[in-house]
Formats: C-alpha cells, structure tokens, sequence
C-alpha cells in the first residue's frame, strides 16, 4: 500500500526542480564611456606673419578684426570694390556683415564692401593718415635677430610723403624704435644708426625677395613688403 502525496506538496517540489534548472539572469556589462569630442580648434593668439596687418582694428580703431593688405596669401581673395579684413574669430568675422572669403593660418577673411575702409592704407582707397598717428599705414612684419631674438613680428608704420622718400618705423620688443629709410621709388635706401647703441658699426644690407624688402642691420632682419611701402 502506497503513501499519498499531498498535491500542494508536489506542486512546491516541481516548481523547485524547475527553477533549479534556470540559468541565472546575466547582468549586462556597463556600456563603454563614449568617446571625448574632439576640442573644437582654436582661434590663433597673435597674426601669423603670412598676413599684411594694417590698422589696429575694424571697422574702427581698437575692434577686434584688423585691414589686410596683398601679400601671396591674399592675391587671390582682394577685390577692387571691398576691403579685404581678416579676424583672430569667425565670431567676430561674422559680426562684420560682408562676404567670408577664406581662412589663412587660422584667420578668418572677410570681403566687405566699399565704405567702411579708410584711405592710405593699400587698401585702393587713397593715401591718408592712420587717425592719430603720423603714418600713412600700419602693420605687423616679420622681424628677428634683435639682441637674439628669434623669429617673431613687430609693429610698422610708414610715413610716405617724406622729402627723401618713406621710412619704416618698426617697434622692437623693449620698445626702441628701428628706423629703415627707402629711396623714392621704394627701393631700400638704409637704416637710421648711431655710435651710442653700437648699431653704426653693423653691416647695413637687403636682398629682395618676390614683392618684399629683405633689410639686415647685422643680425636683424626686418621683412617689409612693398604694398606698406608703396600703398595704393
């Protein structure tokens, strides 16, 4: 004679049995950190001296954007009835209204049209003063070798209308001024010097290469492009 089995006990020993067989719930592996977005690129922090910077700002003096003169690198972007203008930020590009025609180093080119450039400066539009100054035009040029320097830029303003011919002054980095003279038709003529400072005993040369002035006092070197000499 054979014991019964209570059915809720069977029941409670099948379903233990069944789930003795199932397989645990595999926990899902974290997800991988995505990826860091590449930094957007960044604004260059000075004029690279592949531009002819003229001014200290525009549309007016002190903003942000600065006139561009012809050199090699903007040949292609100059237009008769606009000035070309180039901005450290495509913000501050965007800001001036007229047409982006390229980047250059990292500066962004903006044509904008005729009326808002200032005579004087290569600009096509004449032969006036920098307001407050004594130049015709200013600009960075390269420059080097004073008192060791290594490659870098310096300020320049040129005064046209002198009775020699123009002159370049050129602001070194302890603040001296470099004066460089150029006959009438914008040849290089030679550079102001003195006993004092020791620079009438340095060897005076240029050399040309394409439309810039190569000038050398010793081991300086100033590179001048003929579009501040010569202006419009």
């Amino acid at each position: 004679m054979h014991a019964k089995i209570p059915a809720s006990l069977l029941s409670l020993a099948v379903a233990l049995a069944v789930a003795g067989c199932q397989k645990p719930a595999e926990t899902a592996a974290p997800a991988a950190d995505a990826a860091p977005a590449a930094p957007a690129a960044a604004a260059p922090a000075t004029w690279p001296a592949s531009l002819v910077v003229v001014g200290d700002g525009f549309p007016n003096a002190g903003d942000a954007c600065r006139k561009i003169g012809e050199s090699e690198a903007t040949v292609n972007f100059l237009d008769d009835s606009a000035t070309l203008a180039g901005c450290l930020s495509a913000d501050d590009a965007a800001k001036l209204g007229g047409k982006v025609v390229g980047t250059v180093d990292g500066v962004t080119l903006v044509s904008v049209p005729d009326g808002s450039g200032t005579p004087g400066d290569g600009d096509g539009q004449g032969d006036a003063k920098v307001a407050g100054t004594k130049y015709h035009a200013t600009s960075i040029i390269p420059c080097a070798g004073y008192k060791g320097a290594a490659a870098g830029t310096c300020p320049a303003g040129v005064v046209r209308d002198a009775e020699t011919g123009p002159y370049v002054e050129v602001t070194l980095p302890d603040g001296r001024m470099r004066t460089i003279f150029f006959n009438k038709d914008g040849s290089f003529l030679s550079f102001s010097t003195a006993q004092a400072d020791g620079t009438a005993a340095m060897k005076v040369s240029s050399r040309r290469e394409g439309d810039t002035t190569i000038a050398m006092l010793g081991d300086e070197r100033y590179d001048i492009p003929d579009v501040l000499i010569q202006g419009d």
